[in-house]
């Protein structure tokens, strides 16, 4: 009898360490989120129902002609870190605290199967986040090193930004319900479809021993929990602040490439929507800034489909985010993904020509 008890004392307190631990990461989650997203995107609703804008398009009048230039790459730099380096630390800080204060067993047990399931956990977890693309990669690359699996992990990183039930209601008052639909539309078939369609493309896809990843993993657990965060928080910024940086200054130099000024005749052609479904997925932008991007464009008149095209691939993924979680995920994946956005977009586009 003595025997069959043994266990119990064991267990009552590690379950209880993994309760405190999980509770101090979801009080720094949410007081994180809530000053640097919810209250300002409370306001910025307000202004947005009132004024049926969110501010000027942060690539600037499309018929004024710019050159490419390090002055213009320095002058989109500026203006976009500007807007997301407060999301981009808290980024940062949950990516690299999640890897030590959430148990590998309890992360793996909800997001470690190649199950919808997992996927869809890691979906809606990330609706509440409303990160753009680039400040949501450093949380699934420290996702990715806590092994959950890939639909998980991109779930959770594509949803952040197409998924953002902020960005759905400034679009609404800004643009129109239309925009809206097919938004949470393509949105949901991208964070929910193509997130449990790409583990298929991951050579690790076969299920995890949970108990024996979980067990290798607190076998490998050293040094107090300041220096484990501090060096994961290290190794996170050495591995994706360059990048970065470095990629956010080349598109902010060719952006008058990605986004010429279109003509009357060719506003609304298959053409055009091809070519933005691509540039939107390489290019960066903060969150919800393709709603005055789309505004701006089609004050000067290009087409619904070339608009709804952007509508999709801008907040999706960019070539910054992509850098970022390059070794985090397959390479196979990232194409697939890739593919799956431009693809999305040009669905997108062609609704938007016969809807919009």
């Amino acid at each position: 009898m003595s025997q069959l008890n043994s266990p119990l004392p064991q267990e009552q307190p590690n379950s209880k360490k993994t309760a405190w631990f999980i509770a101090i990461f979801l009080l720094i989650t949410t007081a994180g989120l809530m000053y640097v997203k919810w209250w300002p995107y409370y306001h910025k609703v307000i202004t947005a129902a009132a004024t049926h804008s969110i501010g000027e398009s942060i690539l600037g009048d499309p018929s004024t002609s710019v050159s490419p230039s390090w002055s213009s790459a320095w002058e989109y730099a500026s203006a976009y870190f500007n807007a997301v380096w407060k999301a981009a630390i808290l980024g940062v800080v949950l990516g690299s605290l999640l890897q030590v204060l959430l148990p590998s067993g309890w992360l793996l047990k909800v997001l470690g199967k190649t199950s919808f399931g997992s996927t869809a956990a890691a979906g809606l977890a990330s609706i509440p986040g409303m990160m753009c693309t680039c400040c949501a990669a450093p949380i699934a690359v420290g996702l990715r090193k806590k092994n959950v699996s890939v639909g998980a992990a991109l779930a959770f990183w594509l949803g952040n930004p197409v998924i953002n039930p902020a960005t759905l209601v400034f679009m609404t008052f800004v643009l129109s319900w239309k925009f809206t639909l097919l938004r949470l539309v393509f949105g949901l078939i991208l964070t929910f479809g193509v997130s449990y369609l790409a583990n298929r493309f991951a050579p690790d896809a076969e299920p995890l021993d949970i108990d024996q990843v979980t067990a290798d993993t607190e076998q490998e657990i050293t040094g107090s929990f300041l220096s484990r965060w501090l060096k994961s928080m290290g190794s996170m910024i050495l591995y994706v602040v360059p990048a970065y940086v470095l990629s956010v200054l080349l598109l902010g130099a060719g952006r008058v490439w990605l986004f010429p000024h279109i003509s009357e005749a060719a506003a609304n052609s298959l053409l055009v929507v091809i070519g933005f479904a691509i540039a939107g997925m390489l290019f960066v932008i903060p969150t919800a800034a393709e709603i005055p991007i789309i505004q701006t464009f089609m004050s000067v008149g290009l087409g619904g489909g070339p608009a709804a095209a952007l509508l999709i691939t801008l907040p999706a993924v960019s070539l910054p985010s992509l850098l970022m979680v390059a070794k985090s995920f397959p390479k196979r994946v990232l194409v697939f993904v890739i593919a799956s956005v431009v693809f999305l977009g040009i669905l997108s586009g062609i609704a938007g020509m016969l809807f919009l």
